[in-house]
C-alpha cells in the first residue's frame, strides 16, 4: 500500500474506536443530517477534555496575520489570529507519535457534515477482524470526520490531512490521529464559519518545516472571554 493510502487509512480508523449507542441531542450541530431511528452512534466517553482546552479568546502575541491560523501540536491548541494582539484558541488532537509533522499548507476546501471514503485495502484488512467497513459513510453525527472538514493543501494538492471534527471529545488535548487536527464539533463549527478557503495555516510540530514562526501565548483575555467584543 502506498504511504498516501496508509496515511489516508490510518487517519480515518484511528477515529473509529470504542462504538456505542447515544442519543443524538448529545452532539453539536443545528445543521446534523437526520439520523434513522436504527443507527448506532458513538458513545460519548465520560472523560471531557481538560479545561485549559476549552475555547478562549487569549492575549496572542505573533508577526502573523490576522486571519491566519497557528497550530501548536506540541501543547495541543490551534489558534486563530485576531489581530491586535489578541486570537481565539482552541484545543485540539494532533498525530500520534510517528506521525506528527510541521509545514505551512492552505485550506483548499471545506465540507459540511463530510462523507468518508475508507480505501479498499483498509476495507479488505479489517473485514479479515470482522469488521464491515462501508464504501462510503455520509456525513453525520456517526462520521469519524465529525461536523466539519477543512481539507489542507500545498502547493494546490491535498496533502490527505484535514482540520476536522470528532465524535470522541476526549480525545481532544492527545496525540491520537494520523497527522490530522481533530477539534471538538462546535469547535471545528465555530472556526468553520471563520477560516476561509485559502486561508494560511501554520503547523508548528516535528521537523520544523514550518520554518520561523512567532508566537508567544500570554493567557486567557478574561475581559473579551466574558463580555466578547
Amino acid at each position: 500500500m502506498s504511504r498516501y493510502r496508509i496515511a489516508m487509512a490510518a487517519c480515518a480508523i484511528a477515529a473509529l474506536s470504542l462504538l456505542a449507542p447515544l442519543p443524538a441531542a448529545a452532539f453539536s450541530g443545528a445543521a446534523a443530517p437526520k439520523v434513522p431511528n436504527n443507527t448506532m452512534l458513538v458513545a460519548q466517553q465520560p472523560k471531557e477534555p481538560a479545561e485549559k482546552f476549552k475555547r478562549r479568546v487569549v492575549r496572542l502575541q505573533t508577526n502573523e496575520a490576522p486571519g491566519t491560523v497557528i497550530i501548536d501540536t506540541n501543547n495541543k491548541f490551534l489558534y486563530y489570529v485576531e489581530g491586535n494582539n489578541r486570537a481565539t484558541r482552541y484545543g485540539v488532537g494532533v498525530g500520534r507519535d510517528g506521525f506528527g509533522w510541521s509545514g505551512v499548507v492552505k485550506i483548499g476546501r471545506k465540507q459540511e457534515w463530510p462523507e468518508w471514503r475508507p480505501p479498499a485495502e483498509m476495507r479488505a484488512r479489517e473485514a479479515k477482524k470482522g469488521h464491515m467497513l462501508p464504501v462510503v459513510q455520509e456525513g453525520g453525527i456517526d462520521n469519524p470526520l465529525g461536523a466539519r472538514a477543512m481539507y489542507l493543501y500545498k502547493g494546490g494538492r491535498d496533502t490527505i490531512f484535514r482540520i476536522h471534527g470528532t465524535n470522541q471529545p476526549w480525545t481532544i488535548g492527545l496525540n491520537m490521529s494520523s497527522g490530522c487536527i481533530r477539534m471538538m464539533n462546535k469547535d471545528v463549527e465555530h472556526l468553520y464559519e471563520r477560516a476561509g478557503v485559502g486561508t494560511k495555516v501554520i503547523v508548528v510540530g516535528p521537523g520544523n518545516r514550518q520554518g520561523e514562526v512567532s508566537f508567544d501565548d500570554k493567557g486567557i483575555d478574561i475581559l473579551r472571554t466574558i463580555f466578547g467584543g
